[in-house]
């Protein structure tokens, strides 16, 4: 039955190796995200030149919105920081794209100015743009003919930190559209936010309806060919319950919906009630949050088919959002107003738990899930660290090392016990051979035995246990991290992916996965395993490096190196420990009656 179950565990292993080199094989080369020619940047802060944006999509069916191109006579207005260029169109008074050039001196990883958010490391001085590709530009109504993106605003006035628009409804309500960016320093706004304020008022001798008014979050589009969408999601906050759609919602099938839950079809759209203190769309590193004076009324997440990226052939599928609001009917002059804040930059955990700019918790939009403690409390002391050592693998090491040295005193103590243990685990193996038939009596004697050694069983587990949750903590904050994006150590040219040296007939040979499995086998050869560990959890426990191995073979190689790290650093406590001398050997065990145990284990033929 052993031989059986070894054979199994490696075919599992051999056959998660193969479906990893398959898709591997099958996965288009990487390449930059399509973004036309690169963006001229003025130093006065004036409109560029006309940004490329996608050609018209041809939906196949009703559950896509389309993509929009700009018209050529669009009077294109921009405001700018240091930290984005914010450009405006007068098609529908609202913001085409941002821009993410931030040239905070304090964040340059290359001297001169340089671009921390570009589109690809190899284009350093092209910033990336959100909602390049788009269904609707951001804060422009999608559902009212006469209001939306087709109708022209005039505009009123454009200052060095300011934009007015302003239209006429139905010959009947007065629209004026005002924003401000936020000044480059952090106080009590931030400067990736952008103050918005739309004014209703009614021009009419009756009392009067307003339309119903849904404003665009704007579009999030995959970041690569090697982004598969599970980061696209529109995201709310209703009174502290934070939840997201994900695209993958409104994709329709998979295999729960054979069972009824879900649809199988695709859906052209999700309506979700509200009310919601912000909501917003986003990719794995980008973010659109739009926090409302007062709440919005629900929440419209759709699907976009976008232009395939280069090197492939299907479309990118993108997901866009729409906060609706709710405004009451308007006696002649009187006003309604709709105001809040868009957010529109990276996903900084340190920048969006800024309670001084944000007060409705829009950190939730970093999505750290179960262990979002842990999360947070290693993306805070990885960020703090950084801010000494400017290396972000540095940084990681760090970290792991300052978590160990914490932790120490409990491993020490838990791995010598667990140590001592291992002196009596013949007389473990006789209370079990000689009570196999009745485990009550198989534990109380278990009981005595570690009563009268003076071990805790469980104590020996406690080195294995407290990795665990930060391990998974440090998963989930390396999904939205965008720190680590494009940030360099040794071979890995980016943290925030595999650390790809060469391609052998298509398959990756990434190295850090690689270390990481090879320090797991070590570590177990030199852990001694709690008593509580039977024979079958001790063969599966083999496979354990194995497994980690695949887990992160094609994930972040950050994971990687923190696992390393974490691992080496077991393995020299370990043969610290290993060479302590024992100063309360292990007494000889009695039975009923104060009689010695014997060991009855069968001897090896």
């Amino acid at each position: 039955m052993d031989k059986k179950n070894t054979t199994i565990g490696v075919l599992l292993l051999l056959a998660a190796f193969a479906s990893l080199y398959l898709f591997q094989r099958n996965t288009p080369p990487p390449s930059a995200p399509q973004v036309g020619k690169p963006l001229a940047i003025s130093p006065t802060g004036s409109a560029p030149a006309t940004l490329p944006s996608a050609a018209p999509s041809s939906p196949s069916d009703a559950a896509f919105a389309s993509v929009v191109r700009e018209g050529t006579d669009a009077k294109i207005t921009t405001l700018a920081n240091d930290f984005v260029e914010v450009r405006f169109t007068d098609f529908g008074g609202a913001i085409r794209d941002v821009a993410l050039v931030s040239k905070d001196p304090a964040k340059k990883k290359l001297p001169g100015t340089h671009y921390i958010y570009s589109v690809t490391k190899d284009q350093p001085d092209v910033p990336y743009v959100f909602n390049l590709q788009h269904a609707d530009p951001m804060l422009a109504f999608t559902d009212v003919a006469g209001l939306d993106r087709r109708t022209r605003y005039q505009l009123v006035s454009a200052t060095a930190n300011e934009v007015v628009y302003r239209a006429v409804f139905e010959d009947r309500i007065e629209v004026t559209r005002r924003y401000t960016l936020s000044p480059s320093a952090v106080g009590t706004t931030d400067p990736y936010q952008i103050r918005h304020e739309t004014t209703f008022r009614n021009l009419a001798a009756q009392t009067g309806a307003l339309p119903l008014s849904a404003l665009s979050l704007g579009t999030a589009e995959p970041l690569s060919v090697r982004d598969y969408g599970q980061y696209l999601a529109t995201g709310h906050n209703a009174n502290g319950t934070i939840a997201f759609t994900p695209r993958r919602s409104l994709e329709g099938g998979g295999l729960l919906s054979f069972f009824g839950i879900g649809s199988r079809a695709p859906l052209p759209s999700i309506e979700t009630p509200g009310p919601f203190l912000w909501t917003s769309v986003d990719n794995q590193f980008f973010i659109s949050i739009f926090t409302p004076d007062q709440p919005a009324s629900s929440l419209t997440t759709r699907r976009v088919e976008l232009s395939p990226l280069p090197g492939t052939l299907l479309p990118a599928m993108g997901v866009t959002g729409a906060a609706r609001f709710d405004l009451p009917a308007l006696a002649p002059q009187a006003t309604a107003k709709i105001g809040g804040s868009l957010y529109v930059g990276p996903k900084e955990y340190r920048r969006l738990a800024n309670t001084d700019a944000f007060k409705n918790d829009e950190d939730g939009v970093m999505q750290f899930g179960l262990f979002r403690f842990f999360s947070k409390l290693l993306l805070t002391l990885m960020t703090w660290i950084h801010s000494y050592v400017p290396n972000w693998g540095v940084a990681i090491i760090l970290t792991t090392l300052t978590l160990k040295i914490v932790t120490l005193p409990l491993t020490l103590k838990a791995s010598r016990s667990m140590k001592r243990m291992q002196k009596f685990q013949p007389e473990i193996q006789a209370i079990r051979e000689k009570y196999k038939d009745n485990p009550q009596k198989m534990q109380t004697a278990m009981m005595e035995l570690y009563k009268e050694h003076k071990v805790n069983p469980m104590g020996g587990c406690l080195p294995m246990l407290i990795p665990i949750p930060f391990f998974f903590g440090f998963f989930q904050m390396l999904q939205s991290t965008s720190e680590l994006r494009f940030a360099e150590f040794l071979w890995a040219k980016d943290l925030s992916a595999p650390d790809t040296v060469l391609v052998i007939y298509g398959f990756p040979l990434n190295i850090l996965p690689l270390l990481l499995g090879a320090t797991m086998l070590v570590q177990m050869r030199l852990v001694p395993q709690p008593a509580t560990v039977d024979n079958t959890q001790a063969k599966i426990m083999k496979f354990m490096p194995a497994v980690f191995m695949v887990f992160c073979y094609g994930y972040s190689c950050a994971l990687s190196l923190y696992s390393t790290i974490n691992g080496l650093f077991t393995i020299g406590q370990q043969l610290f420990i290993n060479r302590l001398k024992d100063d309360e050997p292990a007494a000889v065990s009695k039975g009923p009656g104060g009689k010695p145990l014997k060991n009855v284990t069968p001897k090896k033929k």
